[in-house]
């Protein structure tokens, strides 16, 4: 194992989602940093389709995080609350009152005081500097979306790497944050990621066994799981991950 590989590694596995981070200020060179580490993402025909629009200006990052409280956390609260409860997202009630506890939800602080916010967007015109049959068969995903994920992950694993904390914040509906921001209609708003210093203790993170998920030659038909397989694989998976996330948001 070479020493860049033991860099990596060590980065890849420390890196978490910080739901909480300090106001504390962040210097503009370890922004640059980040956003450097960013640009070298991979993209189709390496058409580059992503920019960055940093928010520092405590207004603006208040109008955007009220936009997503108002809209995302009250939809997806009562979407999730539709799931059977042992199957829910990690972060969402089992037990009590909702109405409570989505009023609880709304009066957090959440990403609005970090201390920045990376907005990352893309031109899908850009797309086309790639291959047109990327742009003809039926992904699920395109060209644009990849380019997009490549971006935010060097983000993520750089903010790491200078002991700062990111959060993953995806946007489902992106009008009202892009006239926030006075984005093009023809931009996609891809996602808010705040970077802070983290201001909660570490903790170790759950990741399928490389055995469970590796098929050698050709798709191993024993590792191939039926709907029942996924429901329990879901319910197992919740007893790790709800525990992490009553820490974090309770």
């Amino acid at each position: 194992m070479s020493k860049e590989y033991e860099t990596l590694i060590d980065i890849i596995r420390k890196r978490r989602t910080i739901r909480k981070l300090k106001v504390d200020p962040i210097p503009d060179d370890a922004i640059e940093e980040i956003l450097e580490a960013g640009r070298w993402a991979m993209s189709g025909a390496n058409g580059q389709p992503w920019e960055y629009i940093v928010v520092k200006d405590p207004k603006t990052k208040t109008k955007l995080y009220s936009e997503y409280r108002n809209t995302l956390i009250d939809y997806n609260f009562w979407i999730e609350l539709m799931r059977v409860p042992n199957l829910r997202h990690p972060a969402f009630p089992r037990t009590g009152d909702p109405i409570e506890e989505l009023k609880k939800r709304k009066e957090r602080e959440g990403w609005g005081n970090a201390p920045v916010l990376i907005c990352v967007i893309g031109d899908g015109r850009k797309q086309w500097s790639t291959i047109m049959g990327g742009h003809t068969f039926g992904r699920d995903q395109s060209h644009l979306t990849d380019g997009l994920a490549n971006t935010c992950t060097l983000i993520h694993l750089a903010a790491a790497s200078l002991g700062l904390g990111s959060q993953w914040v995806t946007i489902q509906i992106e009008e009202p944050f892009k006239r926030i921001l006075k984005v093009p209609d023809v931009y996609k708003f891809h996602s808010i990621i705040p970077i802070g210093y983290p201001d909660m203790p570490k903790r170790e993170g759950v990741r399928r066994p490389i055995s469970e998920i590796t098929h050698k030659n050709q798709f191993q038909k024993d590792k191939y799981l039926s709907n029942h397989d996924i429901l329990q694989y879901i319910e197992e998976l919740r007893k790790k991950t709800i525990p992490k996330y009553k820490s974090i948001i309770s």
